[in-house]
């Protein structure tokens, strides 16, 4: 197990390079740049020039890249222009926030979506149809869109739970577990449903097999055949589909941080991208792509838990 952790993590170190300097490529190719958006449009020509030397701007695009990481190896991702206040200490501030969006999208897909495709590969009928037409409306409307009818309907309306908002864990439990609910289901609508036919069909087609009937003629109870041996045999391509829906969700939270207000990573991407400010950005994309290497790092060790021929291999 240690070896695929080991392959894993040196696999992924290729990945945030490639990541972290398309994010300088991709900035430097949008209109104006850092020192434009400080000066504003009634500069000189002789500010701004002296104002881009001072920032480093005038050098190649490459020598940029290569300062940011030697800097960002020694754990220093600089700081931000705008507020002069340290990258790491603003990543690490909203860093609580993404997190407990990413756990709960994780706790709600898991369990409701492996819920409904166990009923649905056993009831079957109307259950699968509504899991297939919740997927098909998950498709048309997107988690933003869907945000802004549940704040319309749950938070204006009914008045169950804030609007825009967070509430820290340390100051209210309560209010943080209400400020979180209407984000985590808006990204995490159709994420139950896409986990919930990858598990019908994998229950399906798992129930089917010999040693089913073999557990059942030997008297096994139902529920020990169904959540221990069936379930787990049909995990895989499960883990695989919830892997992919916790990275979606990376992005998923970005418009909805914004739409609830909420200070987060992915609230300060955009900001950070509205007044390139290049370092801030940056630091956020390593944090996103950090990110997503320990989600598929979790995935490789769910595989080698689920299937010991995994660890062997």
């Amino acid at each position: 197990m240690l070896q695929v952790i080991l392959r894993r993590l040196l696999m992924s170190v290729p990945l945030v390079f490639v990541v972290t300097f398309l994010t300088f490529f991709l900035n430097s190719l949008a209109p104006g740049d850092l020192a434009s958006t400080i000066l504003g449009a009634d500069a000189t020509r002789e500010q701004y020039e002296a104002l881009r030397t001072e920032l480093g701007l005038d050098r190649p695009l490459v020598m940029q890249y290569l300062a940011w990481l030697w800097q960002a190896v020694q754990g220093n991702l600089g700081v931000s222009f705008f507020t002069q206040e340290s990258v790491v200490g603003l990543l690490s501030s909203r860093m609580g926030v993404s997190v407990s969006i990413m756990l709960g999208v994780l706790l709600v897909c898991l369990s409701l979506g492996l819920l409904l495709g166990v009923a649905s590969a056993l009831k079957g009928g109307w259950v699968g149809r509504a899991i297939d037409a919740f997927s098909l409306l998950g498709l048309i409307f997107p988690s933003f869109w869907l945000a802004l009818v549940l704040i319309s309907v749950f938070a204006v309306t009914l008045r169950w739970f804030p609007a825009t908002g967070y509430t820290p864990f340390s100051d209210s439990p309560k209010d943080w577990a209400l400020s979180l609910v209407l984000p985590i289901i808006s990204v995490s609508m159709y994420s139950i449903t896409s986990i919930a036919k990858q598990t019908r069909d994998a229950m399906t087609d798992v129930m089917g097999r010999d040693f089913i009937r073999a557990l059942r003629a030997c008297g096994l109870p139902e529920r020990s055949v169904i959540w221990k041996h069936a379930l787990r045999n049909a995990a895989l391509p499960v883990v695989t589909v919830l892997g992919l829906v916790m990275v979606a969700a990376i992005s998923g939270t970005v418009f909805v941080e914004r739409v609830f207000v909420l200070p987060g990573l992915g609230s300060l991407a955009v900001s950070a991208a509205l007044n390139k400010d290049i370092l801030l950005l940056q630091g956020v994309t390593l944090y996103f792509t950090l990110m997503t290497v320990v989600i598929n790092l979790m995935v490789d060790l769910s595989y080698g838990w689920l299937n010991p021929k995994v660890r062997v291999s």
